[in-house]
């Protein structure tokens, strides 16, 4: 194929998951069939049932993947988010997860997750305004 066109797919293009299904089948025939990504959500909500803190993910190639972590100013070190990261990570364990990744910004919650048994493995510096995004990883106990 020496003539094609670079085009923006419709918005019918990109929901039909054509695109998608194509690159599967190719992972396939190296690695063999595998599940759909399953979502991990865990809130937390104070005395009055107000939202306090939240965390969203997913379950991929038995990898969970911390999308977003976040508890309000008012209700950290409270041990809010330790309660979060380990709700998540036995939710992900139960859907057969082995280990978990993130990434945070330097300015968020690097320490924090390295208490966690987290380890940064990359970092990109200078990812915004002069900080560095970390890359971290930890293996989960059965």
């Amino acid at each position: 194929m020496s003539d094609f066109e670079i085009y923006t797919p419709t918005p019918e293009e990109v929901h039909s998951g054509e695109l998608g299904r194509r690159m599967r089948q190719f992972n396939y025939r190296f690695v063999g069939e595998y599940g759909q990504v399953q979502p991990v959500w865990v809130s937390a909500k104070d005395e009055g049932a107000g939202l306090v803190g939240g965390l969203r993910g997913f379950v991929f190639l038995s990898w969970l993947n911390v999308e977003l972590l976040f508890v309000d100013e008012s209700a950290r070190h409270q041990g809010v988010g330790r309660r979060l990261l380990e709700a998540a990570e036995q939710k992900a364990r139960d859907l057969g997860a082995r280990n978990a990744t993130l990434n945070t910004f330097e300015w968020q919650a690097r320490d924090f997750y390295i208490r966690q048994g987290y380890e940064e493995f990359g970092r990109i510096d200078d990812y915004i305004s002069g900080f560095y995004s970390a890359y971290m990883k930890k293996a989960l106990a059965p």
